[in-house]
């Protein structure tokens, strides 16, 4: 039995409403709004999974930045990696909650977690970690926890409320956004220019509006 679900195909839509769903069930157990660096530990939270920071060695491909350990229900964070810390580190713990919901088939892993618990078989069940590495693909399953962490950290309607009075077009209101927000400004950069709110040329630090 796999805990790792097979790849499919799912629109930038299902994600975001995805993501958008879980934050609306976490804030209406809460009595204050979610804020800034505390998004991402409140959702592990409602979802019961452990955030771990811990040395994780190197393997033979390389640095390993975080990874999923199903039937422990954890989320290990390498703390070797400096710039894990801050806004990155609520990136990558939102991307591995974006692994957790999207890739991760919790009904195998319920089913794997009755069978030690009560010990059926008698028999010893290993599953692997699932690893994410410092440098992801940005293809296929990487993409969706990426997209997914970007609109669970930066949902439009928390968007739309913190770019009041500001303008997106300069930097020094985009870093007070990022720090509101708390994420990196590469995370707020890129799920603007996702949203066609504003656009960066490549290779460029000059910033326009975008199309939408």
């Amino acid at each position: 039995m796999q805990v790792v679900k097979p790849y499919r195909f799912m629109s930038k839509e299902d994600i975001e409403n995805q993501a958008v769903e879980i934050l609306k069930s976490v804030q209406a157990g809460r009595k204050r709004p979610l804020k800034g660096y505390a998004v991402a530990e409140a959702v592990a939270d409602f979802l019961d999974i452990g955030i771990v920071w811990k040395s994780i060695p190197k393997d033979d491909v390389g640095q390993i930045a975080a990874m999923i350990l199903p039937i422990q229900k954890e989320i290990v964070i390498n703390q070797d990696i400096p710039s894990l810390k801050g806004g990155f580190g609520q990136s990558t713990i939102a991307h591995e909650i974006g692994h957790w919901i999207l890739h991760i088939d919790r009904n195998a892993v319920g089913k794997f977690i009755e069978r030690i618990d009560f010990n059926i078989d008698d028999i010893e069940i290993a599953v692997e970690p699932f690893l994410c590495r410092s440098v992801s693909t940005q293809k296929g399953i990487e993409w969706q926890a990426q997209y997914f962490a970007g609109c669970l950290l930066m949902p439009k309607f928390k968007l739309i409320e913190v770019q009041k009075g500001r303008n997106l077009t300069k930097w020094r209101h985009l870093y007070a956004m990022k720090d509101e927000l708390g994420v990196t400004i590469s995370n707020l950069t890129n799920r603007l220019q996702e949203l066609g709110w504003i656009y960066i040329p490549k290779n460029s630090k000059q910033i326009y509006p975008g199309e939408a």
